[in-house]
This record gives structure tokens, C-alpha cells and sequence, in this order.
């Protein structure tokens, strides 16, 4: 699992020189919820707001993420992915799809589906933690 980690760092860090392992996975949130709250983000990956603040400020920056008013609460800004915002992790996407499968390329059928029932049952459990 840490060799798995360190790989998915440095993916994200190849793609985006200043990506981060947690920008990325902030972005994939932004992108999966169409835009949250920062609060909310903090909440959902149990961190200190003051660490989101920071990478929000830090992908604000590199133009991959802008604040909207919410159209329900002027008071409320809400985070959404920029165009490039969208397009890195797209990029990103295309490039661990491609590792996974030239690193999968020689596994017999039997062992993927036996890999991807782990990996299902592995995630499943990860969806009680959401």
C-alpha cells in the first residue's frame, strides 16, 4: 500500500509540478461533486481547514480551481474546476490508465478477475469511511 501511495504522488506531481497527492484528490472530489464549500471539503477528508485553505489558495493560484457565488446563498463561495483544472485530471486519468494496463498486460484473465473482486471488495469497505 505505501509503494502504491508513493506512486500515486509522484503520478500527480509528474502531471502538475505543483499537484499534489491531496490537490489531486481535491480536484477529483471537486470534480465528482461538481463544486463543494471548502468547509466542505474539510469535512469530508477529516482535515483542518487550514490545510485546505492551503491547497485550495495553492490550485486557486495555478488556475485549476476558481470560487463561484452560490446562486442560493450570495454569502457562500463554492469551488469548481477551471477548464485546466479539468483537462489535468483528464490528463492524469489517461496516464495511470495507461500504466495500469501496461503493467497488467502480462497477468493471466484469472488473476485480474480475481484482482478486481480484491480491489472491489476493498473499495466497498473504504465507502463506509466516505
Amino acid at each position: 500500500m505505501t509503494i502504491f501511495a508513493r506512486r500515486a504522488r509522484a503520478s500527480a506531481g509528474r502531471m502538475h509540478p505543483e499537484l499534489s497527492l491531496v490537490s489531486y484528490t481535491l480536484l477529483g472530489h471537486l470534480e465528482e461533486r461538481d463544486g463543494c464549500r471548502a468547509t466542505d471539503l474539510a469535512a469530508h477528508y477529516a482535515l483542518d481547514k487550514s490545510t485546505v485553505s492551503r491547497q485550495v489558495a495553492a490550485l486557486e493560484r495555478t488556475g485549476l480551481i476558481e470560487r463561484r457565488q452560490d446562486p442560493e446563498d450570495h454569502r457562500v463561495q463554492v469551488l469548481h474546476l477551471t477548464v485546466g483544472g479539468r483537462e489535468i485530471l483528464a490528463q492524469v486519468t489517461r496516464s495511470r490508465r495507461a500504466a495500469f494496463r501496461e503493467r497488467l498486460a502480462d497477468w493471466p484473465q484469472d488473476d485480474l478477475v480475481r484482482f478486481a473482486a480484491y480491489l472491489e471488495r476493498y473499495n466497498a469497505g473504504a465507502a463506509d469511511t466516505d
